[in-house]
């Protein structure tokens, strides 16, 4: 038996609101497209690439935005791209992408990095003197943590060792799981950061989603749109939804991820997604 979709009608508050967006900032991992288990090997979503290709037709600004940091903005660009996800480098964003901004501005020079090439080469691309070996990790400046499966004990005593004498602190994010084809994988930040915190004591700050950074960097990559203009389109209630509500922006919940219709309707009212849809490929229908 063949059995018809049924659609349900979006609240009139917010196809309004929607009708209303400047810009739009989309999650990838579960809301544009899913990977394989190992975070590569992406696949797009229903709806994705026309979606994209409809909002370019139209000059509306938007961003691909990750919270994953195992490929630089360019590698990323260029993998979505080959699968017809159209998005050039400079609207490709990872948490580093926000790194590289916050700290330029807060005048760091020497940063102990723990992570792959995602992580550690938009720094040096951006000038800073990264240290990527345990030894010399005593004086940096500032600690970033990002995805880092070939973490050993060493990176772990390093990063004590430099918070302890003074380093800031910081982590891609500290989700535990990220959405992929095979089900939840395993946040290798989170679980590094935390585990930073547990033997120094001292919180790791957030540069991905849902910082205020995150946002402020989101911003000046759609040309200046502000929040009350945007629209974040995501699929964890706890990353694109809250950096939503905590902006101002609208929130796009999709179904496609980590987060079911389920999810987010038990959220509190004034925290619930202001359009909660099955996925891209619905907001594509409304868009048209």
């Amino acid at each position: 038996m063949i059995q018809k979709t049924v659609h349900v009608p979006a609240p009139a508050y917010a196809e309004a609101r929607l009708a209303n967006v400047r810009g739009f900032v989309f999650d990838i991992d579960g809301t544009l497209a899913l990977a394989d288990k190992r975070l590569s090997g992406y696949q797009p979503l229903p709806g994705a690439c026309e979606l994209l290709a409809l909002l370019r037709e139209r000059s509306i600004p938007h961003v691909g935005f990750t919270n994953g940091s195992t490929k630089t903005p360019q590698q990323l660009s260029e993998a979505l791209t080959a699968i017809g996800i159209e998005l050039d480098e400079r609207h490709t964003m990872t948490p580093v992408s926000v790194a590289v901004d916050l700290f330029q501005r807060r005048g760091y020079k020497r940063l102990l990095v723990l992570g792959g090439e995602g992580v550690w080469k938009p720094l040096v691309d951006a000038g800073f003197d990264v240290v990527r070996s345990p030894e010399r990790a005593d004086n940096a400046d500032a600690v970033l943590i990002g995805w880092h499966p070939e973490f050993v004990l060493a990176d772990l005593d390093a990063a004590c060792r430099a918070v302890w004498a003074g380093a800031a602190f910081y982590t891609v994010s500290k989700a535990a799981f990220v959405a992929s084809r095979e089900g939840r994988t395993l946040g290798i930040s989170g679980a590094l950061s935390a585990a930073v915190q547990s033997v120094t004591g001292k919180k790791a700050v957030v540069v991905g989603k849902p910082s205020a950074q995150a946002l402020t960097c989101a911003c000046g990559r759609l040309g200046g749109v502000r929040p009350a203009q945007m629209a974040i389109v995501g699929d964890d209630i706890s990353l694109e939804n809250a950096m939503a509500h905590r902006g101002g922006a609208m929130s796009i919940g999709v179904h496609t991820g980590l987060s079911s219709a389920e999810d987010f309707e038990r959220l509190p009212t004034a925290s619930r997604a202001h359009l909660s849809i099955r996925g891209v490929d619905r907001l594509l229908e409304m868009l048209s």
